[in-house]
């Protein structure tokens, strides 16, 4: 993946060594992998928090980011510069396919903890996830390690995947498709909501194919991608299917606590979008084999 060299987004924040202090609900090592699993890309901290035995430790704060070293430099200019590719991407595609104006999302860094702008606590454990209520992505980067050492996924590529698809989740923001699927939440059972959730998670997953589909087309940024560079973002996909993270976990899956997708289908939905790259093409809520 050729990134070296790119424009940086102006829409970054880094709060590492950073905190707003206050407490945060911790619930042990148990607690710390299902939100793990359940968080992984995507899904409303809260309902997770709430489930989790809840105990009480102290956040410390600082006034400034902390030094970072050269990986850790790396890894922010990277995402930094594919974040600014996904700006120039979906500003082209709403314009084109939409005749409407995009609106970026934020991209906050931060280590530990931090108090988002209406979503709770983030937590490192939490992995990357956006929250609708300040249109942020938060991410603690050192989630790239686990991305490859405990989930399988390898290459620059699988990082730029996660940080396209909570654009994804942002871009539903911006089309009221979150708002509408949040708002059934609480007329629905669990089993039929994981139905809702997988829903929205490929959709993402689509979007992310989506951007994938023009990063050779509008080069003004600086990245290109290879074929190999589309392979890992689908093998991340499939790395983060439902499935296979709860045959990792628990030694066997059950289809109907999914609330991501399995392998198989992040990957199709990811192909999809790279394949069309057509926004429109993408409505899993309507789609025959997710009902």
């Amino acid at each position: 993946m050729k990134w070296q060299g790119g424009k940086k987004s102006d829409n970054v924040e880094d709060r590492r060594g950073m905190s707003s202090g206050g407490k945060i609900a911790v619930g042990g090592i148990g607690s710390v992998i299902i939100v793990v699993i359940g968080l992984f890309l995507g899904v409303d901290t809260n309902r997770l928090l709430q489930l989790l035995p809840q105990e009480q430790a102290s956040v410390s704060t600082s006034d400034s980011p902390r030094q970072l070293s050269e990986g850790e430099q790396q890894l922010t200019d990277f995402s930094s510069v594919v974040l600014k590719n996904t700006e120039e991407v979906w500003d082209f595609v709403f314009q084109e396919q939409l005749n409407k104006s995009y609106t970026a999302p934020k991209l906050l860094l931060y280590d530990g903890n931090y108090q988002t702008g209406g979503c709770g606590m983030g937590q490192s454990a939490f992995g990357p996830f956006y929250c609708p209520g300040d249109q942020k992505i938060y991410i603690d980067l050192t989630f790239n390690e686990e991305l490859e050492k405990r989930f399988g996924a390898k290459g620059e590529f699988a990082l730029a995947y996660v940080i396209a698809h909570e654009v994804g989740h942002h871009i539903q923001h911006l089309l009221g498709v979150l708002e509408k699927t949040n708002a059934k939440r609480a007329h629905m059972s669990e089993r039929a909501y994981n139905k809702i959730s997988v829903q929205t998670e490929l959709q993402a997953d689509f979007y992310a194919g989506v951007w994938a589909h023009y990063v050779n087309k509008l080069k003004n940024s600086g990245v290109e991608l290879t074929y190999q560079d589309i392979l890992d973002g689908m093998q991340a996909a499939a790395a983060v299917g439902d499935d296979h993270i709860q045959e990792q976990t628990q030694g066997h899956s059950n289809p109907e606590s999914f609330t991501h997708g399995s392998s198989a289908q992040r990957t199709y939905w990811f192909k999809k979008g790279y394949d069309t790259g057509d926004i429109k093409a993408g409505d899993t809520f309507n789609d025959r084999s997710l009902q």
